[in-house]
């Protein structure tokens, strides 16, 4: 009898649960976007909406810039209002109103950017403090705000919110972490337009443009769809994950305890230490024909300095460049920093007492996980106070700790088809925006016959999405990377580059040309203002219609045939063409029926280029600046605005 009533009692308590929830759920409070939220900046004009949700049918109102809007929640409890023409200006108040009251201030309208790609875009302004040091102290700027979209991923379709997120406007203290292309594209449309500028900042390093794709649009590419698929189920993510951490971890935990450099008394980080197996090497270099080629696994260096008294008993900072793949290191047996991965810049602060007058001992440990490991060349090695410079340049010691197989690389799932587009881009859909910034590409460079087709349709699912039409969309072609060569040579990067220029095709597109600001050893470049600025002239022509404005370099429009020359014309040639340097055109390169491309003799003509050879009787192609890394490319317009790169046998 006991059990019976216990049976019945239960039943009755889960009923009331059930009932509560029940309850509880069709009186939900109002709540709304992270987008939507103090110190939001809104898109001026008209159209610009504000959503959010509520009880079914439960009753809205919203109260801004003396106006009323009212509306219902669907019978889902999504509701949202159009608060018509909005003028720019601010700051403004604005109050939601339904079962609560949720008060919204420091509202500014003006124009609002996405900004989106991998990381040359995701690269912020802490990145480069030393770089620019007067743009971030002078940054207080109410009217320049960023809202800094988590980077998550799903695969199981669009999210509606994003996890986190809050708007922040430009000052010294929080600018560190806003976008550095946003940044400078904000300020630079700021003073030129006048109007408060939002950049909803989204963008994740090492992202190929598949990931910010919809699962329809990538219905079109059948591989990216299918891998969609696969990376839909939890437990292959899981065990994929396991799978690499377990090995991973595995790697780097007998790399330790293989590592001579640990195991003895003292330690090859103390100043105290057996030097005499201890051998010579010059850093900077790659390992690359050196007798440490081909090694993967700890690598000690160490080198001896003489510090001056009046450099010691004030802060300090060591240098070194840039490091492949990791790295830790000691000042006089001290630690003082370390980075996990190759691309950041090593700046590590000194603590005050670490230096000490005459000599002192640097000692760097470098993890080497595969390819070749060292001292990227052509960066600065040193030690610095704010009046002193020690160079870090030349012979130091070397010792291997430990040799390891190489590290195979891991499955970056959070790159996989439309995972990015479903967690950062989709829950930002009903937010009015002005246009794109984006600067991407670098990681789809290995496939740049897809790009011509790929990129495209990033842009028309982002437009189908959103909703507002063929808005502008503003890109970055990508910069000079790698070696140089001295003969001409087929390059991924430059296939890349052409993709990007024929989606100038696609309207209300305008592209910032960076063949002139990029780094031979750097895949991040430093100058992100120049990129900005680009962008903006970019802006003010295709987004703001200054229609006298020269927006670009040179960009091929004609080629003519006249025996052994080939003669070139351009638009956005201004007032005529000219060269960066004052010397002879560089990097144009031609072939005959036989396709073999030779460096040519280039004159400029006006707006025309004659190019020519001795060595090519009857030329039937041309190429400018066609390299991953074309660093001689000096064709300019009279704005000092660089020209494409292009070819024309692919016309």
């Amino acid at each position: 009898m006991n059990k019976i009533l216990n049976l019945e009692f239960r039943a009755i308590s889960l009923l009331i649960i059930l009932f509560l929830l029940t309850v509880g759920l069709s009186h939900g409070q109002v709540t709304l976007p992270r987008l939507v939220s103090d110190g939001m900046v809104l898109q001026r004009g008209s159209d610009t909406r504000i959503w959010g949700w509520a009880s079914p049918g439960e009753a809205i109102a919203v109260e801004f810039v003396g106006r009323k809007f009212t509306t219902n929640a669907d019978n889902e409890g999504n509701w949202e209002v159009k608060l018509g023409s909005l003028e720019p200006g601010g700051p403004h108040r604005m109050v939601i109103s339904g079962s609560n009251v949720v008060t919204l201030s420091d509202i500014l309208i003006g124009d609002v950017w996405v900004a989106s790609g991998q990381s040359n875009m995701e690269l912020p302004m802490r990145r480069l403090y030393w770089v620019y040091p007067e743009v971030i102290e002078q940054s207080d700027n109410p009217n320049i705000r960023q809202f800094w979209v988590p980077e998550v991923y799903f695969f199981d379709g669009p999210q509606k919110n994003h996890p986190r997120g809050r708007w922040v406007s430009a000052n010294p203290e929080t600018v560190t972490e806003f976008y550095a292309v946003a940044y400078f594209f904000a300020l630079e449309l700021y003073e030129r337009i006048g109007v408060p500028i939002g950049i909803i900042s989204s963008a994740l390093g090492g992202s190929p443009a598949e990931a910010w794709m919809s699962e329809d649009a990538l219905l079109e590419f059948p591989v990216h769809y299918n891998e969609l698929q696969r990376f839909k189920d939890e437990n292959l993510r899981r065990e994929i994950t396991t799978s690499d951490n377990n090995r991973i971890n595995a790697w780097y935990a007998e790399l330790n305890r293989l590592d001579k450099g640990y195991k003895g008394t003292p330690s090859w980080r103390e100043v105290e230490t057996d030097l005499s197996q201890w051998k010579p090497i010059a850093v900077p270099g790659l390992w690359r024909g050196t007798a440490l080629e081909g090694t993967n696994g700890v690598v000690w260096f160490r080198k001896d300095i003489d510090v001056p008294a009046e450099m010691t008993g004030r802060e300090a900072k060591i240098i070194l460049g840039c490091i492949v793949d990791a790295d830790s290191v000691f000042i006089n047996g001290r630690f003082v920093g370390t980075t996990s991965f190759q691309f950041p810049p090593r700046r590590y602060n000194i603590p005050v007492g670490i230096l000490k007058p005459g000599k002192n001992t640097v000692v760097v440990r470098v993890i080497s996980n595969q390819g070749h490991g060292g001292f990227v060349p052509d960066k600065i090695y040193a030690i610095t106070t704010k009046t002193d410079t020690i160079q870090l340049r030349g012979e130091w010691k070397y010792r291997v700790g430990s040799v390891m197989p190489p590290l195979a690389g891991q499955t970056f799932i959070r790159w996989k088809p439309a995972g990015l587009y479903n967690g950062m881009i989709a829950p930002m859909h009903r937010y009015r925006i002005k246009g794109v910034i984006w600067y991407q590409g670098e990681s789809n460079a290995g496939r740049p016959a897809e790009f011509h087709s790929l990129f495209p349709a990033v842009i028309s699912n982002w437009r189908n999405k959103w909703q507002q039409g063929d808005f502008p969309f503003l890109f970055v072609q990508l910069a000079n990377f790698m070696e140089d060569y001295d003969h001409p040579t087929e390059s991924n990067w430059a296939l890349l580059r052409e993709a990007q220029l024929k989606t100038l095709a696609v309207p209300a597109t305008g592209m910032a040309v960076t063949i002139d600001i990029g780094e031979w050893n750097d895949i991040h470049p430093l100058n992100k203002k120049d990129v900005g600025r680009r962008l903006a002239l970019a802006a003010r022509k295709v987004a703001y219609g200054e229609t006298d404005l020269v927006h670009s370099g040179p960009i091929l429009k004609s080629k003519k045939f006249r025996g052994n020359r080939i003669i070139l014309t351009f638009d956005n040639a201004a007032r005529g063409l000219k060269t960066s340097d004052g010397n002879a055109l560089k990097e144009f390169a031609i072939a005959g029926e036989d396709r073999k491309f030779v460096w040519a003799n280039a004159q400029i003509r006006g707006n025309r280029v004659i190019v020519r050879s001795n060595e090519v009787r009857n030329p039937v192609a041309v190429r400018y600046a066609w390299a991953n890394n074309p660093d001689e490319a000096n064709l300019i317009n009279s704005e000092g605005l660089p020209a494409s790169p292009f070819r024309t046998d692919a016309w």
